[in-house]
């Protein structure tokens, strides 16, 4: 049945979740691992971020302009993407883009390490699998993840400066004026970082728990990898909403 093997997957991912965590020990290999991971999957995915929150700042900016330019506040449009980046599209969107960039690539080397034996091999060694090839991983994510939404905004804030400046004629020190005003250190800056970090682990943990149950073999590799990244991107959202209701009331 359905819902039957619904909630023993969730089990299994409630238990592969506690394994992490329980295996995540700060000794010298694991360092060196998650060092190496954070520059894999944190420091390669920076120019997708870099581009991605360009445009998406130059796009949020042309709509909003055209937007608050029928009610007489076309110099408003700072205050609507500042908002709107911290609180929504900061976190979310680099997310998304992190789970397309990193997250398949976490399921699919995981998937191929199950299709290959090496996290049989790993345990008949003595080593814990989840340990040095999984808590790495998820660590790397949990910490990268809010420095890529930090980047993410402020290529979107500095592409918004350039066009709303340069291009559309709004005064330079208003912007920033407007900006500063209206985002909140608290309630919109440091949330959005704790936005990220959730989306971070969540999407880890979905993209590692897919790869390393994945069936041992090519295809099965195949289809870990795209459930990762639906599985993963839909939690995402689904959180976003849940931590948006519950954080800005």
């Amino acid at each position: 049945m359905p819902f039957v093997a619904s909630t023993r997957s969730l089990g299994r991912a409630g238990l592969f979740t506690l394994q992490v965590l329980r295996a995540s020990k700060p000794t010298r290999d694991f360092m060196h691992e998650l060092v190496r991971e954070i520059y894999k999957i944190g420091a390669r995915s920076l120019p997708i971020i870099a581009v991605g929150g360009a445009f998406v700042g130059l796009s949020v900016t042309l709509l909003g302009y055209r937007a608050l330019e029928t009610y007489g506040a076309s110099n408003q449009v700072s205050a609507m993407l500042g908002l709107g980046m911290y609180r929504e599209l900061g976190p979310v969107l680099t997310a998304l883009l992190f789970i397309g960039r990193a997250g398949s690539s976490i399921a699919a080397e995981l998937g191929l390490m199950r299709a290959t034996d090496q996290i049989t091999a790993l345990g008949l060694m003595g080593i814990d699998p989840v340990g040095r090839a999984v808590a790495p991983r998820f660590w790397a994510a949990v910490l990268s993840v809010p420095l890529l939404t930090g980047f993410f905004c402020s290529f979107a804030i500095s592409a918004s400066y350039f066009e709303s400046v340069h291009v559309i004629g709004l005064d330079a020190g208003t912007f920033w004026q407007v900006l500063k005003d209206s985002v909140d250190f608290t309630k919109d800056f440091l949330m959005a970082f704790v936005k990220a970090a959730v989306f971070g682990a969540t999407a880890a943990l979905v993209a590692a728990y897919a790869g390393y149950h994945a069936e041992p073999t090519i295809e099965g590799t195949s289809i870990a990898t795209t459930r990762a990244v639906v599985n993963a991107s839909l939690l995402v959202l689904m959180f976003n909403f849940v931590m948006s209701a519950l954080l800005f009331q």
